[in-house]
C-alpha cells in the first residue's frame, strides 16, 4: 500500500556532489537554517531544542488586534492533538521584540494556559526574526505602519519535517485549514 507522502516545499536546487565516488546530480531544497532566539522562560532557544521534531512555526505579537487571536485558539487545538507526543513542537516567533519580551511573552503563555516545553514563543533580532519568516518560511513578516497594530504578518502555520524542511503552509485562521494541518502531521509522523 503506497502511503501519502508531503511534499518539500520552496525552491529547489540542483547541484552536482560526489556519491560513492561518482559524481552525481541531485535535487537539494531549502531547509530552515540554525537560529538563536530567546524563549518565554528567558533561556536561548535554537534549533538544537527541535530536533527530532516535527513542528508548527506562525509568526505573531502579544498586542495584535487581529488575527492572532484566532490564529492562537487553532494552534490550541493541534496543542491538544499531540499533547504529550514528544516528537511534535510548536514554535511562535514574535514579529515586535521590542514590546514582546521574555517576560511579556512568559504571560502570554501563561494566560493560554500552557504547561511543559511543547509550544515555545521567541523573541530576538527583528531582523533577524523577519529574515527566517521571509526568506526561510516563505510567510511575511515585517512593520508596517499601515496594518492594524503597527505590523503585517501571514496567517499560517508552517509545517517542518525533522529535518528542517518547509512541508506545508495553512491558514492558521481557517478550522478546516488547521484540521488539514492536523492530518498531514500524522502523515510526516509516520514517515
Amino acid at each position: 500500500m503506497q502511503t501519502k507522502k508531503l511534499p518539500i516545499l520552496g525552491e529547489s536546487d540542483t547541484v552536482t556532489k560526489m556519491v560513492d565516488g561518482k559524481k552525481t546530480q541531485v535535487t537539494e531544497y531549502p531547509r530552515i537554517p540554525d537560529y538563536t532566539f530567546v524563549n518565554h522562560k528567558n533561556q536561548p532557544f535554537t534549533q538544537k531544542q527541535m530536533e527530532g521534531k516535527i513542528y508548527v512555526a506562525d509568526f505573531f505579537f502579544t498586542t495584535c488586534p487581529t488575527i492572532c487571536p484566532v490564529m492562537k485558539s487553532n494552534m490550541l487545538t493541534v496543542l491538544e492533538h499531540f499533547k504529550g507526543n514528544s516528537q511534535v513542537g510548536i514554535l511562535s516567533h514574535t514579529i515586535d521584540p521590542e514590546h514582546d519580551t521574555p517576560d511579556v511573552l512568559g504571560k502570554y503563555a501563561d494566560d493560554l494556559g500552557l504547561k511543559g516545553n511543547m509550544w515555545q514563543f521567541v523573541t530576538g533580532d527583528r531582523e533577524k526574526i523577519y529574515d527566517i519568516g521571509q526568506k526561510h518560511y516563505m510567510v511575511s513578516a515585517m512593520a508596517d505602519p499601515d496594518e492594524p497594530g503597527g505590523f503585517i504578518h501571514s496567517g499560517a502555520f508552517i509545517l517542518v519535517d525533522k529535518n528542517r524542511y518547509v512541508r506545508g503552509i495553512y491558514d492558521g485562521t481557517s478550522k478546516e485549514s488547521t484540521a488539514k494541518l492536523i492530518e498531514d502531521m500524522a502523515v510526516l509522523l509516520e514517515e
